[in-house]
């Protein structure tokens, strides 16, 4: 009965978990892309000749800056990259010490590994990206200082 359980918590975790993850995310773009259609429906049958576009644009959700991406994906990384050695440290801890099961340390030190990787690779996007995007970036700022005033 034991091993049916050890099965089933990393089963569940990697594959019905992003799945049920992935699932909500579409479920929820989707209502939310039903409920602009039912409000664009709604004010072409009261007035006909408003002007639509404007409409839309101003339900429509607000598209992300380069910057915000940036910064995103700035935060993420030192995020992982902060967390990945953590764990690969509570994994060598767990090893010194022979606590756990023999597997236990191991996992850590594995899911360490890759949560570094993964802050290294957004913390080397961040700054690759911020040095490409410089004029891009800066044209959106101006453009967006200049809609707001």
């Amino acid at each position: 009965m034991d091993e049916l359980f050890a099965l089933l918590i990393p089963l569940g975790c990697g594959c019905v978990l992003p799945i049920l993850v992935i699932w909500l995310t579409i479920r929820k773009e989707m209502n939310e892309t039903n409920t602009r259609t039912k409000i664009v429906l709604a004010a072409i049958e009261k007035t006909p000749d408003m002007n639509i576009e404007e409409l839309i644009e101003k339900i429509s959700p607000k598209k992300k800056l380069l910057k915000e991406t940036l910064l995103e994906k700035l935060m993420w990384g030192w995020i992982c990259a902060i967390l990945g050695p953590g764990l690969i440290g509570l994994g060598i801890y767990l090893k010194i010490e022979g606590m756990g099961r023999p597997k236990d340390p191991l996992v850590a030190i594995c899911f360490g590994v890759v949560l570094l990787a993964v802050g290294i690779a957004f913390l080397v996007n961040y700054y690759l990206g911020r040095k490409m995007l410089a004029k891009e970036i800066e044209a959106e700022e101006k453009q967006v200082t200049t809609q707001q005033a």
